[in-house]
């Protein structure tokens, strides 16, 4: 016969510690409650909060009450009374230091459970020696042997050491090539300040060599305080200084593609994007290649493969086809640099004729730009690396038939100008290969809208300083000739400038 209303659950009884006090088996903490409640007033903590994560909070308080201790305090000269079986070794430790890992401190509680009779009153005892401050007074506790094991590659063990080690000393030297392994140590050891110390030096130390691996380092431990500093380190120096270097095969895709979509990125001009892009394809396929090649023998490359089908279209470029999305080839005007990428078969035809079309009606309607709408993701950039030695910098382009100098001026120390202003292809000492190949435009008036972008690293942080979208009309003598300078109070060098315009319908 069934039973149709069966009794609920009643509570437990069962001896907890010396006492025989009343549990509830189905309530998140399942120990003693009136020790639990002695023990947070003793530690001036919210009973309501530990019972919400007792492991968790109690291991917290513990951990304030060691540190609290261990400042100014040198190391201690006794027998370690906790050995760590770990990596194959066996690592000789002290409680109160151990207890600033929460891994540690946890295995250190788990063994304090299993090898004493009452584990409450052993740590009670423990706590009030510390409190006291006495480490003479501190009973003695019989020697723990616990055990850690690691499954991350990035764990060697003087790396490992390393980060043992700084439980002892608050500023222990970290070699840079060990700075990941430390990382990774303190990531499983939940060391807080020694992981957020690596992070730190990770970040103050990005460069060609070390933006990969730092990158996915980042990535994996969910530390989005890194990742976004590598996104904006590369958003700079893609360009500049990586794509001059092998190091550029190592960037993941994933990256690459989050910075190329970035409207903060970096480049002297649209085809020196697509060079660092088609040099990144390269790398990626030739792999034995230990040298950066000329660009002569990256174009001999792609023009290679099979006519039949650009290189977008085949299977090798199909996964690509998002980065290269990224790219604003209308803002590529040059007829050689043209006449390139129709050579190499490396886009699909259809885009090409687009950016074909799009030129040919700027240029029957005087430049104005109808194909382009949006400043933001559309513009035509072009950019200034301004470094130490510079006092005036500066660069001419030409677009549709109409000219402009793109300048920068160190005024001082610490301030700087930038801004662009329009000049007559007549000018004395203006370039005559800007004209010579190209329009020119008779048209005494060009409206522009434009943004200028200033940014550079001062300790770590960048500094960005912009203008406004602003929509001119360009003449040739002053003051129409001249844009709105942006000005920059900085000690940060080099300084990045980025010009964005585009030419709207006038």
């Amino acid at each position: 016969m069934k039973m149709l209303h069966p009794h609920k659950a009643r509570l437990e009884r069962r001896m907890v510690g010396s006492t025989n006090r009343w549990r509830f088996p189905r309530e998140a903490f399942f120990g003693d409650l009136l020790g639990l409640s002695q023990m947070c007033k003793a530690l001036n903590v919210d009973f309501e909060e530990v019972l919400k994560n007792p492991d968790r909070l109690c291991i917290s308080q513990i951990q304030k009450i060691f540190s609290g201790n261990l400042k100014n305090k040198t190391i201690p000269s006794g027998e370690a009374d906790v050995i760590l079986t770990c990596l194959g070794s066996k690592w000789e430790l002290h409680q109160p230091q151990l207890f600033q890992s929460e891994t540690l401190a946890k295995l250190f509680l788990m063994a304090l459970a299993q090898g004493t009779t009452s584990p409450t009153k052993e740590l009670e005892r423990l706590l009030r020696a510390h409190l006291r401050g006495n480490v003479k007074e501190r009973p003695p506790i019989k020697k723990m042997i616990i055990s850690l094991k690691i499954n991350d590659p990035l764990v060697t063990k003087v790396a490992f050491a390393t980060a043992l080690k700084n439980l002892y000393l608050s500023k222990v030297e970290i070699n840079m090539n060990d700075v990941l392994g430390v990382l990774a140590s303190a990531h499983i050891l939940q060391f807080s300040s020694l992981f957020q110390r690596c992070v730190a030096m990770m970040m103050n130390g990005l460069m060609p060599s070390t933006i990969k691996d730092f990158y996915l380092a980042g990535c994996k431990y969910k530390e989005a305080q890194l990742t976004t500093a590598c996104e904006k380190w590369l958003e700079m120096n893609l360009v500049p200084l990586v794509g001059t270097q092998i190091h550029l095969r190592k960037i993941p895709q994933e990256l690459l593609h989050k910075v190329l979509r970035s409207p903060r990125l970096f480049t002297f001009n649209e085809f020196h994007l697509l060079k660092t892009l088609l040099l990144w394809v390269f790398l990626q396929l030739n792999h034995k290649i230990q040298t950066v090649p000329v660009h002569e023998t990256v174009l001999a490359f792609f023009k290679s493969f099979p006519k039949k089908h650009s290189f977008l279209d085949q299977d090798a470029g199909q996964s690509l086809v998002p980065l290269f999305l990224c790219l604003r080839l209308h803002g590529i005007i040059k007829g050689k640099n043209l006449e390139e990428l129709r050579h190499i078969n490396f886009f699909p035809e259809s885009w090409l004729m687009r950016v074909t079309a799009n030129h040919y009606h700027a240029l029957e309607n005087g430049g104005d730009m109808v194909h382009v709408k949006d400043l933001a993701t559309q513009a035509m950039r072009f950019g200034l690396l301004f470094n130490q030695e510079y006092t005036t910098h500066s660069e001419m382009i030409a677009v549709y038939g109409f000219f402009f100098e793109i300048k920068g001026i160190k005024h001082d120390t610490t301030s700087y100008s930038f801004y662009m202003q329009r000049v007559k292809h007549t000018d004395l000492g203006f370039p005559s290969l800007l004209y010579e190949h190209g329009p020119v435009s008779l048209r005494t008036e060009r409206l522009v809208k434009y943004e200028i972008r200033a940014q550079t690293l001062v300790d770590g942080k960048w500094q960005e300083f912009r203008t406004n979208q602003i929509t001119q009309k360009f003449g040739f003598a002053k003051p129409s000739c001249k844009s709105h300078a942006l000005k920059v109070q900085t000690v940060g060098i080099p300084i990045y400038a980025s010009f964005s315009f585009i030419f709207p319908t006038s």
